[in-house]
C-alpha cells in the first residue's frame, strides 16, 4: 500500500512534469528576436561610465598598506574621461570606490555589516595585492567628489582622495 505522503509527492511530480513539457512544446510558433542590448552606464552625481575610446588621459593611481592612494587629491576639466591605472603595492586588498563624501561614508558603514560585499558598478574596484586595474570615468558634472578604499578600517583609517572638477 503506498503511503498518502508519496501518493502527493508522486503526483506533484507528475503535474510537474506535464506543465514543463506543455511550456516547452513550441509546435510552429515563432518567436521575436529577445537579445537586448546592454544597459546604458548609469549617471551619478560625480559621473558616469566612460568609453574606453574617448580617454583623455591616464592618471596612475597607488594604494598602500599606509592605508594612502598617491596622488590623493587630482583635478579634472568637465566633460574628461579619465582612465585610472590603479595599482595596489600592498599585502592587503584594496578598493577604489568613486562617489560624493557622502554616499562613500555611507557605503563604508555597509561595509561594516556585509564585509565580504563584492562591487560589479564602473565606480567601484577592488584590488587585490599586487595587482593592478584600470577603471575609465567620464566627470560630467561640476564638483568636487571623492574616492576611497571602503574595506573596514581603510576608510576610517584616512583611505580616502579628492576629484575636483572645474567647469569648462
Amino acid at each position: 500500500m503506498i503511503s498518502r505522503r508519496r501518493m502527493i509527492v508522486s503526483s506533484l511530480a507528475a503535474s510537474l512534469l506535464a506543465a514543463t513539457r506543455s511550456a516547452s512544446a513550441h509546435g510552429t510558433v515563432t518567436h521575436q528576436d529577445t537579445r537586448v542590448s546592454p544597459p546604458a552606464p548609469d549617471q551619478q552625481a560625480w559621473g558616469i561610465a566612460g568609453d574606453p575610446g574617448k580617454i583623455s588621459r591616464t592618471v596612475p593611481i597607488a594604494m598602500s598598506d599606509r592605508m594612502r592612494f598617491t596622488p590623493d587629491r587630482i583635478e579634472v576639466r568637465l566633460g574628461e574621461t579619465i582612465r585610472f591605472d590603479y595599482r595596489n603595492s600592498g599585502a592587503v586588498l584594496h578598493e577604489m570606490v568613486i562617489g560624493t563624501r557622502d554616499a562613500l561614508a555611507e557605503h563604508a558603514e555597509l561595509m561594516k555589516k556585509f564585509p565580504g560585499m563584492e562591487h560589479a558598478d564602473a565606480w567601484m574596484a577592488h584590488v587585490a595585492p599586487g595587482e593592478r586595474g584600470q577603471m575609465v570615468w567620464t566627470f560630467n558634472r561640476p564638483g568636487t567628489f571623492s574616492f576611497a578604499c571602503l574595506i573596514p578600517g581603510h576608510f576610517e583609517a584616512g583611505m580616502i582622495g579628492t576629484i575636483v572638477v572645474a567647469p569648462g
